[in-house]
């Protein structure tokens, strides 16, 4: 076994492998960039390098300096994690060849199956169902047009050294084929420097279902059962689960065994998992091979109760498979949350800066381990409270695994956890996570890759959440509020006659985004066993707080039944966030809510005539010029951020008066770009 491994990434996976490691006693050395340099993954690990500047193509994805920090550091063996060098060619050979352990496939079996054109004409070889299409690299959007129109719309448009949602577009008519064609092909050559690109048929109303495998060097495979991976916006996975609700056994057995024969076909070693896309008859198709650890991993290991990354470890010191096919047991269900910095209500734009708090939910289950009796919370993260989420890498900052006794005990889990996982200083796609995991069709298991973009075609709003009991949020608020007013009645120094005095009668008041105000009488009285008794109109609810309001996420009961909730203040109003859904209430006197009522409403700038940076990022194109005459839907400019190009269009008819930033500059969010006439 080895006495000390290099982990070639960052972040949540980095910290993975390290605790791996630790417990099968091995050192490890982190890697970072000087954007990582406090970084958590940085400090866990025994030894840290820095490799170079902050843009990954700089540190994380230069082969020379990865493989120089393993013979400083005396690392036998190098886990490259997921993303930037995992799935590289050049890297696994370079270091093969240096007398270096690849905690990995080999390289040839990367070559073969890390290129989508190759693996497919392999998968056809080896007789794995494959999707109709040209097999070939495509040089011009003009012959990528002419392809599509062959094979028939819609058409998946891909890059062969793609994944994670990188490189891929989905065209539905030649302007999307042609669009799409470039936009992958920069997107591949950033973020993978590989810009061949190829088309195939898009199977609608698709299953995106993966079989996980392990293979050692001995000859043995085997597959740890599928991976339900549907839940997807733009190509990204959102939420994870196994196993999957859809298919049967029979099925699941027909999948599981081509995969196998597959990874046999060039004799895979160390973890893979092959995609499949899977029809609404349960026929599948090979999508692609990944040769590397998967995000989506703990769900395995929770079904399974095995350590996989312990697993790669073990295989690439030489060591045989502990189990066989038959051992692999299926327990429970197991469901991960992909926790981005993000905003849902933006469009999803990307949200940089520091972690002002970051409170996970109590973990009760860790990697490494083994799931605890009974089910349990996991999270995987690279970050901590303070830090600072860089513009330069991916958007994920923390996964949340839960494990059940059942799909539905298991989505009830997370619902909990979500409502648990406090984020300030940034913005986070939990909302989006935990209307999802409200929505009906989630709940019964009836979506396919689509469901997002059927659910949410004008985007993700407030206006299409779940129906949320706005009563309750407003109680809780009120009595947050009657807490704050019976610790300053408290206050010692009073003057008799004069003393502060708590009247039960308030009014709970919120306005929408027009200023119109909503104001709902309440009553909040305490009683004897350290509870409130509310009424808001003619609904009663008893509340007790179990957690002091300090703490932002806050425990207790409702009526008799556990809630949590995050609730804080937020200048004069209380801020309630629950199941997604979050209102900013001021619980104030009947009087004081009177005059409010006659307050003007102070209407935001009209910033129609300027084009702002919706995130912080880097201007890589501006498509028009001062004086041009633009259209409602034209392209205006491109800013890159964690990873991904952002195309930003006109809302409207118009002409360009000024152009104020230029190609190459670092925006921050809400910079001018331009302004219009």
């Amino acid at each position: 076994m080895f006495e000390k491994i290099l982990i070639a990434n960052r972040g949540e996976i980095a910290c993975r492998v390290i605790k791996t490691a630790r417990r099968m006693g091995i050192k490890t050395v982190a890697v970072y960039s000087e954007a990582d340099r406090d970084a958590r993954h940085a400090e866990l690990a025994d030894e840290a390098v820095c490799i170079g500047p902050a843009p990954s193509r700089e540190s994380y994805l230069v082969i020379d300096k990865i493989i120089e920090a393993c013979k400083q550091t005396g690392a036998q063996a190098v886990h490259p994690g997921y993303g930037f060098l995992s799935e590289n060619t050049e890297f696994a050979r370079r270091v093969e060849e240096e007398g270096i352990v690849f905690i990995g496939p080999k390289h040839k079996a990367i070559a073969a199956m890390g290129d989508k054109i190759e693996s497919k004409k392999l998968a056809d070889e080896a007789k794995v169902n494959t999707i109709p299409g040209y097999n070939a690299a495509i040089d011009t959007p003009e012959h990528a047009v002419e392809i599509a129109k062959g094979i028939g719309y819609p058409v998946m448009i891909k890059a062969s050294a793609g994944g994670g949602g990188k490189g891929l577009r989905v065209a539905w008519d030649d302007k999307q084929a042609f669009d799409g064609f470039s936009s992958c092909r920069n997107e591949a050559r950033n973020s993978f420097g590989d810009d061949r690109v190829f088309i195939e048929k898009f199977v609608e109303e698709p299953r995106h279902i993966e079989i996980q495998l392990i293979g050692d060097g001995h000859g043995n495979i085997i597959y740890l059962w599928e991976r339900e991976c549907s839940i997807q916006r733009r190509h990204q996975k959102v939420i994870e689960e196994a196993p999957s609700p859809f298919i049967d056994d029979a099925t699941r057995k027909a999948m599981g065994e081509q995969a196998v024969q597959l990874a046999r076909a060039v004799g895979y070693q160390s973890a893979g998992t092959v995609e499949f896309v899977v029809g609404k008859d349960k026929s599948f198709y090979f999508l692609e091979m990944n040769t590397r650890l998967q995000v989506e991993h703990p769900v395995t290991e929770g079904i399974t109760g095995v350590d996989l990354v312990e697993l790669m470890i073990r295989v690439a010191a030489g060591e045989k498979l502990p189990f066989t096919q038959a051992d692999i047991k299926r327990d429970g269900w197991a469901i991960e949350c992909r926790i981005n910095a993000e905003d849902p209500f933006r469009g999803f734009l990307p949200s940089t800066g520091r972690l002002v708090r970051f409170k996970p939910p109590a973990e009760t289950w860790t990697a490494a381990e083994a799931v605890p009796a009974g089910g349990g919370v996991r999270v995987d993260t690279g970050v901590v409270e303070g830090g600072e989420i860089p513009m330069f890498y991916d958007s994920m900052i923390a996964k949340l695994i839960v494990h059940g006794s059942d799909r539905n005990d298991a989505i009830r889990r997370m619902r909990e956890a979500l409502n648990a996982f406090a984020i300030r200083g940034i913005n986070s796609n939990i909302p989006f996570q935990a209307a999802l995991l409200a929505h009906p069709r989630f709940v019964s298991g009836d979506f396919n890759t689509g469901f997002i973009a059927e659910q949410y075609p004008d985007g993700f709003s407030a206006d299409v959440l779940p129906e949320v009991d706005l009563t309750l949020l407003r109680a809780l608020a009120a009595v947050a509020n009657r807490i704050h007013l019976d610790r300053s009645a408290r206050i010692s120094g009073q003057m008799p006659g004069h003393e502060f005095v708590v009247t039960p009668d308030v009014v709970v008041v919120t306005s929408d985004a027009a200023g119109k105000l909503d104001c709902v009488p309440a009553s909040v009285q305490p009683d004897a066993g350290g509870g409130y008794r509310v009424m808001l109109g003619d609904i009663s609810h008893h509340i007790v707080f179990d957690t002091p309001l300090r703490e932002l996420v806050i425990h207790g009961n409702i009526d008799g039944k556990p809630f949590c909730a995050q609730i804080e203040r937020i200048g004069l109003a209380y801020r309630v966030i629950h199941d997604g859904n979050q209102i900013d209430a001021k619980v104030v006197s009947p009087f004081a809510a009177k005059m409010l009522g006659l307050m003007k409403f102070k209407a935001p700038p009209d910033l129609s005539r300027f084009l702002l940076s919706p995130m912080p990022g880097l201007l890589v194109d501006i498509a028009v010029q001062a004086g041009q005459k633009v259209s409602a839907g034209e392209k205006l400019a491109v800013i890159e951020a964690m990873k991904m190009e952002n195309i930003l269009v006109a809302t409207q008819d118009g002409v360009v008066a000024e152009i104020s930033a230029a190609k190459g500059d670092s925006l921050s969010v809400d910079q001018v770009i331009m302004r219009f006439e």
